[in-house]
């Protein structure tokens, strides 16, 4: 059994905020630093996404964020800047 939840510190969170998309319309979103944690957690530990512990939120909002943020690049455009601020852009385009 697992002993504890992986949950992005605050230099973390500073370091990604601003990354992630905003002013979309729709339903208010949920708690985008809760999401991030729970990606990294169910990706970390293999999990597959209906196994993601509840702290994170529903699994379906876990996956639905995860496919569209990668579908817009935002992963992409995040490691290319964390990459970039440690000087390592080896292969990054």
């Amino acid at each position: 059994m697992r002993k504890q939840l992986y949950w992005l510190n605050d230099s973390e969170w500073r370091r990604l905020e601003h990354l992630l998309p905003r002013g979309r319309r729709g339903a208010h979103r949920v708690d985008d630093r809760r999401v991030i944690s729970g990606l990294i957690d169910v990706i970390k530990n293999g999990l597959q996404w209906k196994d993601a512990p509840k702290a994170y939120g529903p699994h379906k909002t876990l996956y639905n964020r995860f496919v569209r943020w990668s579908q817009m690049g935002v992963f992409n455009r995040t490691f290319k800047e964390l990459a970039d601020d440690m000087g390592n852009t080896d292969g990054l385009n």
